[in-house]
């Protein structure tokens, strides 16, 4: 049984595992390949569309799997295409996904947590506390009904590029956010690079040595957003317990040990983090890494029960201009979906209120 007391998901399951669970049952190894093709390739949405497993293997499958455990509750399509799902749990918790459509691709937002605890004073994920860590096939199966959205548009798209970086911090729910992408990752399932998928934390150290040590080519993304820590822990109250320095220090071991490129995100809060000198303050900090490090300058989107606005668009170019002026590879991101509850969280906390 479940933690719910239901079936659990079968998209927890890695290959290897369910080949194990098979076998251990009397069924041949090689049906676990055709139960994921059948998953992942063809998108079967019942375990009776399975024609080529025998009767007794999907018997055993209805007795013990669900093929679905998360509900669509809302979506919000933006003028650009950008599509905000909100998804009701078993437990009745909600959560968001998102879909961007970017030059490269398909990218889908995740999230890996039901609620947050890093308390981020400008977030809306942080204004409700976390409730729980998402199962492994929960996050999948966000996934899984964005791609079943795209295929019911018939236009043969699919999803090429995943960031996780939605509700919640990954690295607080290190394991399941690691099945979570062995399971999207493997070529006979929804085979999305590793190169094509980005985790994002904001600065759990031991994790970040953890998450090196794996070397599965998965990009890193590390929310910075101040260069110093007295700002920092005025906004990231996770800076108290990781300071800036050990960050750093635990970047340069991830840097040397997988020689692969960080992103440093930044999001730019009017008269907070945005002026001149923060932007020196931050080449300075990258100054002997810059060569591995990406700095992604973020507008914000306002989150109404914060004090916080937006950058205004000089501030934005003037601090864009003194990283690059001091050889820091940077970007101010593309916004996405500014015309719907733009900022990761707040579709959540609108509906929580009007049903309270």
């Amino acid at each position: 049984m479940g933690t719910f007391g239901v079936k659990p998901s079968i998209y927890g399951l890695t290959i290897d595992e369910l080949a194990g669970w098979l076998t251990e049952r009397g069924q041949k190894k090689f049906r676990a390949e055709q139960i994921w093709d059948w998953l992942y390739r063809k998108r079967a949405r019942s375990f009776s569309e399975m024609s080529n497993v025998n009767k007794e293997c999907l018997a055993l499958l209805e007795e013990n799997f669900a093929l679905g455990t998360i509900d669509l509750q809302l979506k919000q399509v933006a003028k650009d295409g950008t599509v905000k799902f909100l998804f009701r749990l078993r437990d009745g918790n909600l959560i968001e996904t998102v879909l961007m459509r970017q030059a490269y691709g398909l990218s889908v937002c995740v999230t890996t947590q039901v609620g947050c605890n890093i308390g981020c004073s400008f977030c809306a994920s942080g204004l409700l506390r976390k409730v729980r860590n998402l199962e492994a096939a929960e996050i999948v199966e966000q996934l899984m009904q964005v791609q079943f959205f795209l295929d019911e548009a018939g236009k043969g798209e699919r999803v090429s590029h995943v960031v996780v970086m939605g509700i919640g911090e990954p690295f607080d729910n290190f394991d399941n956010m690691i099945r979570f992408v062995k399971v999207i990752n493997h070529p006979k399932g929804l085979a999305i690079g590793a190169r094509h998928i980005t985790v994002s934390t904001s600065g759990i150290v031991p994790k970040i040595y953890e998450f090196a040590d794996l070397d599965l080519q998965v990009n890193l993304a590390i929310s910075l957003h101040a260069p110093n820590n007295e700002l920092r822990s005025s906004i990231m109250k996770i800076n108290r317990a990781y300071p800036i320095e050990k960050i750093m220090e635990a970047m340069d071991y991830y840097l040397k040990k997988t020689n692969r490129r960080v992103t440093i995100e930044y999001i730019l809060l009017k008269d907070v983090n945005d002026h001149v000198e923060e932007a020196r303050q931050l080449a300075e900090l990258l100054k002997d890494k810059r060569k591995l490090v990406y700095v992604n300058l973020i507008p914000y989107n306002p989150v109404f029960e914060t004090p916080y606005q937006r950058s205004t668009k000089e501030a934005m170019l003037a601090f864009y201009d003194t990283l690059k002026k001091n050889g820091i590879n940077c970007v101010i991101r593309k916004e996405h979906g500014t015309d719907i509850d733009a900022a990761c969280g707040q579709l959540r906390s609108k509906q929580l209120k009007k049903a309270n």
